[in-house]
């Protein structure tokens, strides 16, 4: 078990959130001078009303675990010691930390180029090479599947680029590279016979899944892991392989844009795929003006996809191909129930999404209204 698997169990396990904090041996010793309470041989103190747990080691420099003491109770603490007691941590980890150490350098100068070339928003790039000067170039020649990870935690100091790495590495079963772009957002570059290969042994023979298939699943997969043991809430987007060296800004804009599309216009979504958004990127390049003007051109009454039941019906049966059958089982009512809603649309609003052509109106409009209702 890993330093992060450790701590989220104990964070889960006693109900608290555990701090990170780094310290030298000589000023945990002066913390020891200055505390309120702690044993000789233990390895908490308290002062000012907050518990330090002494956690990980390497070399001079130690981590340390803290909670606010009224969240503990004394047995509580004890178990925290007697885990940190008997997991060596620090011995087992001491080579990796070191390592990583040096890997997030080389992320944080790549994602600073990123950052220079890019800023903050997605914007249509211009491919060019990753500067020669950056280290990591060489190993980025490679055909490698990009994911772009974007927090919604509040407190996004909470997350270590050595605790995401590992997590990441672990999921992955093979070496990735995590790269920093902005406070909240993280590029994920994984070979891609990392997925392929592993989405291949799962498989039974006679399976045909597309590419984009195997990569949804796949994302759907990091999502979870991602949303319960560490990040919480958050976005995560996918693409097809590319060549990092060659394609990264390119790649990094339409992952923001994907994420963007999104949030936009699916925001009960947190993964986000962009062979999925075809239309909401044609809409979204429309201009706002010309979007109001084709609504009111088409739409007798604007006010109908207000309606929660509206909407939910619409969206059900445009999910499932428009079959009246399945959204009628999908929405748990009867098919005449159904029929009845179509028929009041069509009544409302003229379109009637059974035929190809205002079917195809109205999931425009849908898209629409969802960017324009607010406004």
């Amino acid at each position: 078990m890993n330093n992060l698997t450790i701590k989220s169990r104990l964070e889960q396990l006693l109900d608290v959130t555990l701090s990170v904090s780094s310290s030298t041996e000589s000023e945990w010793n002066h913390l020891r001078e200055q505390a309120d309470r702690m044993d000789e041989n233990a390895i908490s103190l308290v002062l000012d009303g907050v518990i330090y747990f002494r956690w990980i080691q390497e070399g001079n420099q130690i981590q340390l675990l803290s909670v606010e003491e009224d969240r503990l109770k004394g047995a509580e603490r004890s178990l925290i010691e007697w885990i940190l007691e008997s997991t060596p941590l620090g011995a087992k980890d001491t080579h990796i930390t070191r390592s990583t150490a040096s890997e997030e350098q080389k992320a944080v100068q790549l994602g600073e180029w990123i950052a220079e070339q890019l800023g903050v928003q997605y914007k249509v790039a211009t491919d060019q090479d990753i500067p020669d000067s950056m280290t990591l170039k060489s190993r980025l020649l490679p055909n490698m599947i990009p994911i772009l990870l974007v927090s919604e935690h509040p407190h996004p100091t909470h997350t270590s680029y050595l605790d995401l790495y590992k997590l990441l590495k672990s999921y992955f079963g093979g070496e990735v590279y995590l790269i920093p772009l902005q406070e909240k957002e993280w590029l994920i570059l994984c070979p891609e016979e990392l997925i392929f290969m592993a989405s291949a042994d799962d498989r039974e023979e006679d399976s045909s899944e597309k590419p984009e298939e195997t990569l949804g699943s796949f994302c759907e997969g990091l999502y979870e892991l991602l949303s319960s043991e560490w990040l919480g809430e958050c976005h995560v987007a996918i693409s097809h392989p590319v060549v990092p060296a060659r394609m990264l800004l390119s790649t990094v804009a339409l992952l923001r844009e994907t994420v963007y599309l999104g949030r936009a216009f699916h925001v009960t979504s947190n993964i986000h795929l962009p062979w999925m958004l075809h239309m909401e990127r044609l809409i979204n390049s429309i201009p706002d003006g010309e979007r109001r003007h084709f609504m009111d051109r088409v739409l007798a009454r604007s006010d109908v996809f207000m309606d929660t039941e509206t909407l939910t019906t619409l969206e059900t049966f445009f999910s499932l191909d428009c079959n009246v059958s399945d959204t009628a089982k999908k929405l748990y009512i009867h098919r005449n129930t159904l029929l009845y809603r179509l028929d009041k649309i069509k009544q409302e609003t003229g379109l009637d999404v059974r035929t190809f052509g205002d079917a195809v109106l109205v999931k425009l409009i849908l898209l629409l209204y969802k960017v324009t209702k607010r406004k």
